[in-house]
């Protein structure tokens, strides 16, 4: 994949799936990186923000990552009419991290009901890059379902199951490890993580 530096913002979506280190972690890289963000969180988002991370408004997510958002807009998830809610505003994709079963769900039968919702709406019908970072297990049948909906829909699902072939020592390092997925997917040049190198040879 061509790695190109973001010319729009990237929208980020922070909903109530266990994983709230993950979008942090996402957020702060970004923020650090100045690469423009639109970010939206819903209500079960920030209620897991607060339960995972000790983050109990949004002052406190500035200050957990980076106190730095000169590069980061803030939406309300109520607010349909919002930026992130047409087409015709130009974006570089979208994250959903952690996205909840109940927003796979959402986005794969287009219901719209929030901002989360109607931006992945919009990032699917305009073709642009839609990342799913769920966070189950294990999955039902109705789950494996969504999920292939929203595949077929044009998303790409990247599921918060970190490798372990970089002999990870910290809890960090696995959150890096899907953090870095999703930076490749969205095309950005930003190394966080440790690559495979191959095997060393026998002998």
């Amino acid at each position: 994949m061509t790695t190109v530096p973001a010319r729009y913002p990237v929208v980020l979506a922070l909903t109530g799936a266990s994983g709230a280190p993950y979008g942090v972690r996402l957020l702060a890289v970004l923020a650090g990186n100045k690469t423009p963000v639109w970010l939206i969180a819903s209500a079960h988002g920030m209620r897991l923000l607060e339960a995972e991370c000790g983050i109990g408004s949004l002052d406190a997510l500035k200050a957990a990552t980076g106190g730095d958002w000169s590069s980061v807009r803030w939406f309300p998830d109520g607010d349909r009419g919002a930026l992130p809610a047409s087409g015709s505003q130009r974006t570089s994709g979208m994250v959903i991290c952690p996205c909840s079963m109940g927003t796979v769900a959402a986005v794969a039968t287009g219901t719209s009901r929030s901002l989360v919702e109607r931006a992945a709406d919009v990032t699917l019908k305009e073709r642009r890059r839609l990342i799913l970072v769920p966070r189950e297990t294990p999955f039902s049948l109705v789950h494996l379902r969504n999920l292939v909906s929203v595949t077929e829909a044009g998303a790409v699902v990247i599921p918060a199951a970190p490798g372990f072939y970089h002999r990870p020592t910290r809890v960090e390092e696995l959150v890096d490890f899907i953090v870095q997925r999703v930076l490749d997917q969205l095309g950005l040049d930003i190394e966080i993580a440790r690559r495979w190198a191959g095997e060393p040879e026998a002998g």
